[in-house]
């Protein structure tokens, strides 16, 4: 089988992966993951969480979700089920992509995810209904550690490519950046 293909973000240590597929007539295999093939940092963290979410509605918005020291998180993001817009912000203090966001489209049929590195807000938009999305975490979650960026911040400027039919009230009291004078986390 061939290895898995992992490309650069603009934000640094943040890739898309795209996965092998091989297809017979008894059906598909793919290879989610092979620390061998990926010469990337996420290569030589331990996975200690494991989380599913299923997104029931186009157009909702998830996030924008971060963990602080001593808790910040690397994580993998695969889309198993239907499509969805994922969005990072870059939040690390001193970082020459402080406070920009990237989007990439995850999908079944792209084969594909993202590795969002510590210190990076993520996020994302439903763009079918039904959406599941596997993560794996380089830490656990703590509520205490957790925080979060407003989805329609004009600091941030993000340009979700549907109507937002849905948002939790948790993502819709995230304050705005220019109410709490963020100057980004450590990693």
């Amino acid at each position: 089988m061939d290895k898995l293909i992992a490309d650069p973000l603009q934000i640094q240590g943040a890739y898309v992966v795209t996965s092998p597929r091989f297809e017979d007539a008894r059906g598909i295999l793919t290879r989610l993951y092979e620390e061998a093939d990926l010469e990337i940092p996420i290569a030589k963290r331990k996975i200690v969480s494991i989380n599913l979410t299923s997104t029931r509605h186009k157009g909702m918005v998830r996030g924008l979700h971060y963990q602080r020291q001593p808790n910040a998180e690397m994580k993998m993001v695969r889309c198993l089920y239907g499509r969805v817009w994922d969005v990072i912000v870059d939040i690390r203090e001193g970082s020459s992509t402080f406070l920009k966001w990237e989007s990439v489209e995850l999908s079944k049929e792209k084969n594909n995810m993202i590795i969002v590195p510590e210190g990076v807000a993520h996020g994302f938009q439903a763009l079918e209904n039904n959406s599941e999305l596997l993560y794996l975490h380089t830490a656990a979650y703590a509520k205490e550690l957790e925080g979060g960026l407003r989805y329609d911040d004009p600091v941030l400027g993000i340009e979700w490519p549907l109507t937002i039919t849905e948002l939790s009230d948790r993502d819709r009291s995230h304050p705005l950046i220019d109410q709490k004078d963020f100057k980004g986390i450590r990693c």
